[in-house]
């Protein structure tokens, strides 16, 4: 095969899959390539996978592509574009992480889950983070998330993360750091088990050359932490997953997650309070909910204690979570554990909660709100990137290398209007891999989300996670609400791994759902317009 950074195509080996792929003119070249180094040699990691895929004929790998849209369309895994469904687009080649890579990742995952556990106990609490000057009270209470009702609110195993997702890129020296926490309703995890089944069953080829760590058993994990923050003389709790209805962005990922776990996928009118109690209508009559995971954003789960105007929640849960007859996982308030201000203090959190050093740097951050790093993002404005604090999904970002001069002007407006609402950030030139463009493969820069769960013992972190790509050429933003896609990650399973880590073959949990399904008896029928009212909003956290 050539180098990649060569032209003159070979159709019969197949070998032009890869010209030019090192070519000096890309977009953002300076970036880390994970496939091949700077001199065109191909890294550890990924030298089965090369050697498997640089041979593929470029017709074959197109229809290899197009069976993964079927599979995908078939299956239902869309998500709406520019007002279109689509399938999310999952790119045939896979991202690989060797063992001792990710034992790395996975303890600075570990690390940086315990300490935010800590933060959010202690800022609804006695809050002696702020009492001994490391944080501003100002910090925390002028947070959205923020919510004075969470305060006293103590879960059964002291557990407010069940579930988070830790977003990763890779700078230009393949350092990984982390670009935010998600600890609200983090979303994604469907898409990393239907990538990984999917992939098996149409490029089965390539896991017979490595074992990759499997992720089919992650509802099992999930089963188990919801179980365990029930109280205490709860010997079979019942677990619910509540959703915002059909029309929200991830209801694929709650019906999978329910089905998986074998528990009942219920909708806020299917639940209701009584005497501090929450109990779910089923065809057998009421049946008490000791776990609700919950998959509405707090402002719309309680119509009690927030957003009056809700239709998706449940009057009085937040009553009943406090007089400990019920738990709601991810716990209410957790959004000011993942504010973008907040975030940059959490190498601070670990060395004050855990008495660690960070095992996982942050991305360089410049707070607007210090009047000193205000001053100097005001005056280099057009060599960083500008984030609203309580932005999402990709939107309201300022990219200062390619803002004209009135952007720019408008968010330095922003900015002095409300310093509070933004952060600042060098060009991180996030990693690349290679991603099928056509009928070649292309560098295309990619993040990571890992999803941690905890238990209450231990944290427990799936390996890989969803890597997410920026499709278009040197695009940074990898969003799907953006236009991006996906990736399935392999981490390598260690050479003393048993036979059974092989993916290959590896089927996601199908447990039945219970009988008495809460559709026979319904609270009062919503029109379609309600419905819709809320469902559209995307999760904190969205893919």
């Amino acid at each position: 095969m050539k180098a990649p950074g060569t032209t003159g195509p070979d159709e019969e080996s197949g070998s032009a899959l890869f010209d030019g792929y090192l070519e000096p003119d890309r977009p953002h070249a300076g970036a880390y390539d994970e496939m091949f180094a700077a001199d065109g040699t191909v890294r550890a990691p990924y030298r089965a996978l090369h050697d498997a895929i640089a041979p593929t004929a470029a017709a074959d790998l197109t229809v290899r592509s197009e069976a993964l849209d079927r599979a995908y369309v078939d299956q239902g895994i869309t998500f709406s574009l520019s007002g279109q469904e689509r399938p999310f687009p999952l790119d045939i080649v896979p991202r690989v992480i060797s063992a001792g890579e990710w034992g790395r990742l996975q303890k600075g995952i570990v690390q940086r889950v315990k300490a935010l556990e800590a933060f959010l106990a202690d800022i609804y609490g006695d809050a002696e983070i702020v009492r001994d000057g490391l944080l501003s009270r100002r910090l925390i209470t002028s947070c959205e998330h923020f919510h004075r009702p969470a305060a006293g609110l103590v879960p059964p195993n002291g557990v407010r993360i069940h579930v988070a997702g830790i977003d990763l890129v890779r700078d230009e020296v393949g350092t990984f750091r982390v670009l935010e926490d998600n600890l609200r309703n983090p979303s994604g995890v469907s898409y990393v088990m239907e990538n990984r089944r999917t992939m098996a069953r149409v490029f089965p080829d390539l896991f017979t050359r490595q074992r990759v760590r499997a992720v089919g058993d992650y509802s099992t994990h999930l089963l188990r932490a919801l179980r365990s923050a029930a109280s205490v003389n709860e010997a079979d709790p019942q677990v619910v997953v509540l959703t915002p209805g059909v029309f929200n962005s991830a209801y694929f990922e709650h019906s999978l997650l329910a089905r998986q776990m074998g528990v009942e996928l219920v909708e806020g009118r299917d639940l209701f309070c009584r005497d501090n109690m929450v109990y779910m209508r089923t065809t057998e009559g009421e049946q008490q909910v000791d776990v609700i995971y919950r998959r509405i954003d707090d402002e719309f789960l309680d119509p009690l204690q927030f957003n009056p105007a809700s239709v998706l929640g449940v009057a009085g849960v937040l009553n009943a979570a406090r007089a400990g007859n019920v738990v709601i996982a991810n716990a209410v308030g957790n959004g000011v554990g993942d504010d973008k201000l907040v975030y940059t203090y959490v190498p601070q959190m670990i060395d004050y909660y855990l008495g660690e050093k960070p095992l996982l740097p942050n991305v360089d951050t410049f707070r607007c709100w210090l009047d000193d790093e205000k001053t100097y993002v005001l005056d280099h404005l057009d060599e960083l990137v500008l984030k609203p604090v309580e932005g999402s999904g990709g939107y309201g970002i300022l990219f200062g290398p390619n803002a004209t001069a009135k952007q720019l002007a408008d968010a330095r407006k922003d900015i002095r209007d409300d310093p509070r609402g933004w952060i600042a950030q060098p060009v991180v030139q996030l990693s690349t891999v290679p991603t099928k463009v056509d009928d070649r493969l292309v560098p295309r820069h990619v993040d990571l989300r890992p999803f941690a769960v905890n238990d209450g013992e231990s944290v427990f972190v799936l390996p890989g996670g969803l890597t997410r790509v920026a499709l278009p050429k040197g695009s940074l933003v990898v969003n799907s609400s953006q236009g991006g896609g996906s990736k399935d990650t392999w981490v390598l399973a260690a050479n003393r791994a048993p036979d059974t880590e092989r993916e290959l073959g590896q089927r996601g949990l199908a447990i039945a759902a219970p009988a008495g399904s809460p559709a026979a008896e319904h609270g009062p029928e919503l029109t379609m317009s309600q419905q819709q009212q809320q469902q559209q909003s995307d999760e904190a956290g969205e893919v």
